[in-house]
């Protein structure tokens, strides 16, 4: 019992990264230091998706599934939910290649408007 709730925790801590990876950039805006956690987050998963890598938290949780007794995943909420999301079945490299991209794409916005902002306050606060 404690190994399906592992690796259902794991699903939802990898939902999670994947949720801070898209959109984490604009916390930067309120704690500018979390950048420096933010930044390195946004670099693994554009490596994870564009060099083929599996997610070191996917092994991990099917090895959980495998000691709980499951050879699938169950149709429980998490896994309906959150599983498709997570590992889409139409999933291809150049799906992966694109999704790497729009993830750059998407910090590099949140990022130049971070940089434009902070630039902008700074000029605002100088004599």
């Amino acid at each position: 019992m404690h190994y399906q709730f592992l690796a259902s925790g794991l699903v939802i801590l990898h939902f999670l990264f994947v949720g801070f990876v898209i959109i984490g950039g604009v916390f930067c805006f309120k704690w500018q230091k979390m950048i420096w956690v933010h930044l390195p987050a946004v670099a693994w998963s554009i490596t994870i998706e564009c060099s083929g890598w599996i997610c070191p938290l996917t092994p991990l949780e099917n090895y959980f599934r495998l000691k709980a007794g499951a050879s699938a995943y169950n149709v429980d909420f998490i896994s309906y939910y959150l599983l498709p999301i997570l590992y889409p079945a139409s999933l291809t490299r150049n799906i992966q290649y694109l999704l790497g991209f729009a993830v750059l794409l998407v910090n590099v916005l949140v990022y130049g408007i971070l940089f434009r902002v902070h630039r902008q306050q700074k000029k605002n606060h100088c004599p």
